[in-house]
């Protein structure tokens, strides 16, 4: 029996296996577009197999969901913000941010299939809400211990932080060819990757020491 038919018959790593193939298909595709039996080929499965660990093509698009999310926060934990000084830990989160959006397209493309479907899906999984929770008590604790040491002048909300750091990371990456050939400069170069990394880090950082701004 070859290797690959054993792995075949490891239930996590055909799961694996699909939740992969998966990713890709809807990303490019959407949950409409993409095609299961085309999904099952490239993971080198079959369709009974899908619809054994799956039940439908909904319920593997709900998984692929998840998977994507579990991808960015297993790797946020990798961060070990808790043991940096808050800016620090801040700016390591907001570059590992960017990073992570440029090395993995179809993460994000797969989310923005999922917005043009309103996030109705996301709605679904419990366990893609729960994710989010150690993000948000990695910010949180990074927040207070800024405004605790003086560092963060400001009272910062870690939702809108972390939509600032998201977004701010994200544009440049999901609209390069509109934006490269507007303003003439290839936003895909190694260069204006680096720039725009440190750009961005310096932009959340400067928004978090600047003076607090005077209640009008």
């Amino acid at each position: 029996m070859t290797a690959t038919r054993k792995r075949g018959r490891d239930p996590l790593e055909s799961q694996r296996r699909l939740l992969e193939s998966a990713l890709l298909h809807f990303a490019r595709a959407g949950l409409t577009g993409a095609r299961v039996e085309e999904i099952v080929a490239d993971a080198g499965l079959s369709q009974r197999m899908l619809y054994h660990y799956f039940g439908d093509k909904e319920g593997l698009y709900v998984a692929t969901l998840e998977h994507a999310y579990e991808g960015i926060r297993r790797a946020e934990a990798a961060l070990d913000l808790g043991s940096l000084p808050p800016l620090a830990g801040i700016r390591r989160l907001t570059e590992f941010t960017y990073d992570y959006y440029h090395a993995e397209p179809a993460c994000m493309s797969l989310l923005h299939q999922e917005n043009l479907l309103d996030g109705r899906f996301v709605r679904q999984s419990d366990r893609a809400r729960a994710l989010q929770a150690t993000l948000l008590d990695s910010l949180h604790d990074l927040i207070r211990r800024g405004r605790e040491s003086g560092v963060i002048t400001r009272p910062v909300d870690a939702v809108q932080l972390y939509i600032d750091i998201a977004g701010l990371a994200y544009f440049a990456l999901s609209n390069r060819h509109t934006l490269s050939a507007i303003f003439g400069r290839d936003l895909g170069d190694p260069a204006f990757l680096a720039e725009r990394r440190r750009h961005i880090g310096d932009v959340v950082i400067a928004a978090l020491t600047a003076p607090p701004v005077a209640a009008a």
